[in-house]
């Protein structure tokens, strides 16, 4: 996918002569240090990265790592000490008032930790007011607004007022606002942190399931890891204002690239992050149903195994045949169709193993991980299920 977002080399200082402390920064002088001898804060160093078109980015850290400071400078509510932001190939530093005004309203819109409603106006009304802002007329604003609810799965609640809202419906109205300037960014600053756990988890659903029909570019900010590694397609760790390490929540897991790292990742539950795409394996042994009976013996004798999964032509699944139902059936003259077993799972390859554990030890079949067509991507064995947890 294209690059939507590139970061090079951002630094972020607060105090009084923030330029003056770069080359300080650029010496290597802990952000401790700094603060002691300056009275200078510094929130990012040196940070870089790209985000890909339609990419779910994290970034993560605990309280004081910069990962909010660093989310308000992409959209220059910080502005940054040096270094470039470029979105779509244009440096937006390089934006004057007008076309930064712009860039605001048409491209990036932002949610935000709590909410930010505004309590005199309805859900509608609130919604509608960045389009108000831009002079959208009154019925064309009101059905964009309208949509924007329903997508956010609010639909019948337009005319209640925030304060008659659950704190995960209010959560709702703020990410309808955003999605309502139909935007190519969403910037997202800890926005469930303030939400009770099961409401928390039913948002984060609700942004996965948003996303795979709206394909936004997302940059989410989150202290949660458990939190991180559910919704993003790559996550950045921070630490003191420096990115520590970027990767899939598979690679951080597989190869932690510093003892920081490794702390965080040790404690999290990898049944909720790795899926069935991370621990399928390629089926070597199939069997088509134009083969026959005798082929399927064959397959089964000359590999050591019991059973064997049947596909037709393009691959999609059929069934599974066992060695017995298979001898019995050439003696009794029977088709391969005929004692087709489909006692056996399947799921799809985004499943997290949290919900093939159950199938896994119920089953003395693998697993057959399929698309929506009924193909057969892979197979997952028990084994294979719990020792990805190890």
């Amino acid at each position: 996918m294209p690059v939507k977002v590139e970061v090079k080399n951002l630094t972020k200082i607060f105090g009084r002569n923030p330029k003056a402390i770069l080359e300080k920064v650029k010496q290597g002088m802990s952000k401790e240090k700094i603060l002691e001898d300056t009275g200078h804060t510094v929130g990012i160093r040196n940070a870089s990265f790209q985000v890909e078109e339609g990419e779910v980015f994290v970034i993560m850290g605990l309280s004081g790592s910069g990962k909010s400071t660093l989310i308000r400078c992409l959209n220059l509510l910080n502005k940054p000490t040096a270094g470039e932001i470029y979105v779509d190939g244009d440096n937006i530093l390089e934006y004057d008032k007008k076309q930064l005004k712009k860039f605001r309203q048409e491209k990036v819109a932002m949610v935000f930790q709590h909410f930010g409603l505004l309590s005199h106006r309805t859900v509608i009304g609130n919604v509608e007011y960045g389009l108000e802002v831009k002079k959208i007329p009154k019925n064309e604003r009101c059905e964009i607004a309208k949509k924007a609810i329903a997508n956010a799965g609010l639909a019948g609640w337009e005319n209640k007022m925030p304060n008659e809202l659950s704190g995960g419906m209010q959560q709702r109205v703020g990410l309808a606002r955003a999605l309502a300037n139909d935007p190519d960014i969403l910037l997202m600053d800890e926005p469930f942190s303030a939400l009770d756990p099961l409401i928390r988890r039913d948002m984060q659903y609700e942004l996965m399931e948003l996303q795979s029909r709206l394909k936004k570019t997302i940059i989410f900010i989150t202290h949660d890891i458990n939190e991180a590694f559910k919704i993003g397609d790559r996550v950045a760790v921070m630490k003191d204002g420096v990115i520590e390490q970027i990767g899939t929540p598979e690679e951080l897991l597989a190869s932690p690239e510093s003892e920081y790292i490794e702390n965080f990742v040790k404690d999290i539950d990898r049944s909720k992050v790795l899926q069935a795409k991370h621990v399928m394996f390629k089926p070597t042994v199939l069997v088509s149903i134009k083969e026959g009976l005798k082929a399927a013996m064959m397959e089964m004798k000359s590999n050591g195994i019991s059973s064997v999964f049947v596909v037709d032509s393009e691959k999609r699944l059929q069934g599974i045949v066992t060695i017995d139902d298979t001898i019995k059936a050439i003696k009794e003259n029977k088709t391969l169709r005929e004692i087709l077993k489909h006692d056996y799972y399947t799921t799809d390859c985004e499943a997290f193993l949290q919900d093939l554990i159950p199938k896994a030890t119920d089953t003395k079949y693998p697993l057959a991980v399929i698309d929506e067509d009924g193909k057969l991507l892979g197979l997952i064995s028990r084994v294979s299920v719990l020792s990805a947890l190890v």
